[in-house]
C-alpha cells in the first residue's frame, strides 16, 4: 500500500501502541489508521516477555499501591482479562498462577495483616496465609537456609492460589494479538515495521512524520507510545520541556529449576520508587523462577542496542539546574542513594550473584549461589520522568498533550497493565479532536 496520509497514526508497536491501534479500529468510526514501528516486529523492547515480570498488576499484591490507586489499577487490569477471554487467550498469552505478597518479620507481618483487612473487600478472592498455610503451597518460602527445618523469623502472606484469577500475561504475544484484531475491523488499517520516526511537525492542521529512511507520512492526529523516545520526540517539537527522563533498567536472575510455585512479591520500601524484589514463574523459561528486578540508572533510552540511544538520552535528559537539583535531592536520602549505588554492583560479574542472593534469601532462605544465573538480555528500560515544575520524580504515567491532535505517552510500570485504559483515554481525546465517535456501549460491553 502506497498510502501515506491517515486520520490517525500510532507510533510504537509495544503493548501501549498496539492497544491504542486496536481501540481506534474497534471502538471508533475513524477509518484510516496506521501503526508505525521502529523495529522489524511488534513488542521487541519493554513489552517483550523477557523485559517485564509478565504480571497483571491489579493492586492486590503490590504493596506500594494505596487503596485509591488499587481501585484505578484494578479497573484497567480487568480490561486485560476481559480482552484475553474475548480472544480465547487462556493458556495462550494469559495464565492463572498462584500469587502471594509476603511479609517477613514482625513489622512486615503486622503491616500485611492490616493491609489484608483494608483490601479484602476490593479483592474478595484474596486469602490471608499464616506460616503453616504458606508451607503447604510454597514450601521453599518457609524452609530455613539449610532446608531441614522451618525458618525462625515470622512470615505471613496475602494472595490467591492458581485458578482463581488471571495473573500472568505474555505482553509481547498480546501486542501481536491486538494488532491482528485491529486489522480485522473492516477499516483502512496500515502496519509498517522498520519505520523509525525521527521527526514530527505540525503545519496548519496536518502532522508531518519523517522516518530514518526518509519516508514521510501525514496525519490529522497522532498518538506516540514510544517509551522514553516519546519524550525525545516531544522535545524535538519543543514541548514537554518541563519534563526530563531518568531511564531505569531492570535486570533479572533465573533459577535453574522451578523453586516457587507462583508469584511471590515482597513489601515495598515506601521510600523507594522502584519495585521490590519478587519471584515469578517465567513463561519463557520453562516456568523456572525469575528473581528481580534490580534497578539500574543507565544513560540510554533502550537496552541491548549498543550506544545508539546514548546521545538521545542526553537530549531527553535536558540537563539544567532544575534536573541537577532533583537528582541531588534524591541522593540526599541515604536509602535512595545507597539503593541506587548498590544496584550497580548487581551488574559486576563474580560479585553480583553473591550480593543478589542475600536479598533473594528473604523470599527463599535456602537459595544457593549455584541455583541461579544472571539472565542475559532480560530486563527492559522504564522511563522515570522528572517534573521540573514540581522538582520531583513522577511515579505515575506522563502524557503530554500541549499541541492539539497529538499525544505523547511515557508509561512506566504498570504501563502494560493499564494499556487498554490508557488507550481508551487517548482514543476519546482523538475522537474529540477529529469530531469522530467513540462507541462507549461496545467498549463497556466488551471490556468493562
Amino acid at each position: 500500500m502506497d498510502q501515506k496520509h491517515f486520520d490517525t497514526i500510532v507510533v510504537g508497536a509495544g503493548i501501549s501502541g498496539a492497544a491504542a491501534f486496536y481501540e481506534l479500529a474497534r471502538y471508533t468510526d475513524i477509518q484510516n489508521i496506521a501503526l508505525l514501528e521502529k523495529y522489524s516486529s511488534a513488542a521487541t523492547l519493554n513489552s517483550h516477555g523477557t523485559s517485564n515480570s509478565q504480571t497483571i498488576h491489579c493492586g492486590d499484591i503490590e504493596t506500594n499501591y494505596t487503596l485509591e490507586k488499587a481501585k484505578k489499577v484494578k479497573k484497567t487490569a480487568d480490561m486485560i482479562v476481559k480482552y484475553g477471554i474475548l480472544q480465547n487467550a487462556q493458556n495462550k498469552f494469559m495464565y492463572s498462577h498462584q500469587k502471594l505478597a509476603l511479609g517477613v518479620g514482625n513489622i512486615e507481618c503486622d503491616y500485611m495483616k492490616h493491609r489484608y483487612e483494608e483490601f479484602k473487600d476490593l479483592y474478595p478472592y484474596i486469602k490471608f496465609y499464616t506460616k503453616e498455610e504458606i508451607k503447604k503451597i510454597e514450601p521453599n518460602i518457609v524452609l530455613n537456609e539449610h532446608g531441614n527445618a522451618d525458618r525462625t523469623d515470622e512470615v505471613v502472606a496475602m494472595g490467591v492460589e492458581a485458578g482463581a484469577v488471571y495473573t500472568t500475561v505474555d505482553f509481547g504475544l498480546m501486542s501481536q494479538s491486538l494488532i491482528e484484531q485491529a486489522c480485522k475491523q473492516g477499516k483502512n488499517t496500515h502496519v509498517a515495521f522498520n519505520q523509525e520516526v525521527v521527526f514530527i511537525e505540525k503545519k496548519d492542521d496536518i502532522f508531518y512524520i519523517k522516518t530514518a529512511d526518509f519516508k514521510e507520512y501525514t496525519a490529522k492526529s497522532i498518538i506516540v507510545n514510544a517509551g522514553a523516545h516519546s519524550l525525545f520526540l516531544a522535545h524535538k517539537m519543543k514541548i514537554g520541556l518541563d519534563k526530563s527522563c531518568f531511564p531505569v533498567a531492570g535486570s533479572f536472575y533465573l533459577s535453574k529449576k522451578k523453586i516457587l510455585n507462583g508469584k511471590v512479591y515482597m513489601v515495598q520500601n515506601p521510600k523507594l520508587p522502584f519495585a521490590a524484589l519478587h519471584g515469578d514463574p517465567d513463561l519463557l523459561a520453562n516456568m523456572n523462577t525469575r528473581f528481580g528486578p534490580t534497578a539500574l540508572v543507565i544513560p540510554m533510552l533502550e537496552r541491548y542496542h549498543g550506544f545508539k540511544s546514548l546521545p538521545e538520552f542526553f537530549k531527553t535528559l535536558n540537563l539544567d539546574m532544575k534536573v541537577v537539583k532533583i537528582c541531588l535531592n534524591l541522593f540526599k536520602d541515604s536509602t535512595i542513594r545507597n539503593y541506587i549505588l548498590y544496584n550497580y554492583l548487581f551488574e559486576i560479574p563474580y560479585i553480583n550473584k553473591k550480593l543478589f542472593i542475600k536479598d533473594a534469601k528473604k523470599i527463599v532462605p535456602s537459595l544457593k549461589i549455584d541455583d541461579i544465573y544472571y539472565a542475559k538480555n532480560f530486563g527492559g528500560v522504564r522511563p522515570q520522568v522528572l517534573d521540573k515544575k514540581t522538582g520531583e520524580l513522577m511515579l505515575g504515567e506522563a502524557s503530554i498533550t500541549e499541541i492539539p491532535g497529538i499525544i505523547f505517552n511515557m508509561t512506566p510500570s504498570p504501563g502494560a497493565t493499564s494499556c487498554l485504559g490508557n488507550a481508551q483515554r487517548d482514543a476519546r481525546l482523538i475522537c474529540q479532536y477529529l469530531g469522530a465517535n467513540f462507541n462507549e456501549d461496545l467498549f463497556s460491553t466488551e471490556l468493562l
